[in-house]
This record gives structure tokens, sequence and C-alpha cells, in this order.
């Protein structure tokens, strides 16, 4: 995630709500409340488990990208993920006349230097794409626990506390979706219950 880490609610608010989410009409943020757990004062719902987003999206385009994927640390490594991914891919890829928005195109990115990342995009049907060299620049990345490309750092503008950031780009389309991909999703939320 570019942005971050967050110290307190209000530097979240202020940091990524109100200047990253707010600010852009492409952008849809999703809280990802698991249900299986029992309703609190906070949540009526269930427990909140983390969120993420649609990004980047284009009318025009039919595209999207899913991206600002925050599982908080016990839901890591459990069906939330998973089953919150393979929501977002039914509701963006599936026919208007089947619930869905109809998009061509979602695409996933993230840190070459991710590699669980990269992992769970492929075990969810994206497939790679190919890599972006020097796509970011993480300015006081070094200080804001950042990873890097791993490769020396370029000339020019950076000094030692910036990084910059080789991005894997992914996709999952709507002809791999009607391919087979629908079923893949169905069927690995079905035993992530």
């Amino acid at each position: 995630m570019p942005t971050g880490p967050f110290q307190t609610v209000q530097d979240f608010d202020t940091n990524f709500l109100e200047a990253v989410v707010h600010r852009d009409p492409g952008m849809v943020l999703f809280a990802i409340i698991d249900k299986t757990k029992p309703p609190s004062a906070v949540d009526g719902e269930g427990e909140l488990a983390g969120m993420m987003s649609y990004t980047g999206s284009s009318s025009v385009n039919l595209s999207t990208e899913i991206g600002f994927i925050i599982i908080l640390p016990s839901y890591q490594r459990t069906h939330v993920n998973s089953n919150a991914v393979g929501l977002l891919l039914q509701y963006a890829l599936e026919v208007p006349s089947q619930g869905g928005l109809g998009l061509r195109r979602v695409q996933w990115q993230c840190s070459s230097m991710n590699a669980p990342s990269i992992r769970a995009a492929e075990r969810l049907g994206f497939e790679k794409e190919g890599i972006m060299k020097w796509h970011r620049v993480f300015h006081g990345g070094k200080e804001r626990g950042k990873v890097h490309s791993g490769r020396e750092l370029s000339r020019g503008g950076l000094g030692e506390q910036d990084y910059g950031r080789d991005t894997v780009v992914l996709s999952h389309c709507w002809d791999d979706w009607e391919q087979g991909g629908r079923e893949k999703i169905q069927a690995i939320m079905d035993r992530q219950h």
C-alpha cells in the first residue's frame, strides 16, 4: 500500500480516507466483516476483519483494480481474504443481469518483493502479465517500513530514506471468468466456510 503505516485513527482518517479515498472518484472502499463472529457493540453484523477496495475504476474501459488490502492479523491465513476477493471478483465480472457490474478486467498490483501477495492473486485465478520496473517511489520509505525493489537506488531525486518499487501486474479478465474462473472462485469460497 503506498500510504501508511498509520499511527492513530486520526492519522488513518486524514492521510488515507480524506487524502486518498474521498478524492478518488474511481475508488470504493469496502470493510470486511466476519459474520461468523457474534455481533458486538462496535459492529452489529460481526467483527471487522479488514478492508479492500476497487481502485482506478473506469466505466469507459470497463476495468478496476482490487487494492489497498489490509487483513487484520487475527484474520490472516484464514478464509477472509479469499472470500472478500472472491466477492469483489464476482461483483466486478458478472454481467448486470446476474447482479454484477459487467467489467472486462480486474487488476491486482503489488511489490515484486511481496511473494505472498503474488501467490494469493495467482491462487485466485489472476494471471501475471509483467513487471513495471521502478514503478513507484516511496518518499521516506525507509522510515515508514516500506519494501523496495532490492536493487541499488537510482540517481536523481532520491535520498537515502527514499525507496523505489518494482510492481507486478496481474489480471483476471472477463474471458478468464467465463472459461472457468467463476467456478474456481466459487469452489475456493465454498471450501473456506
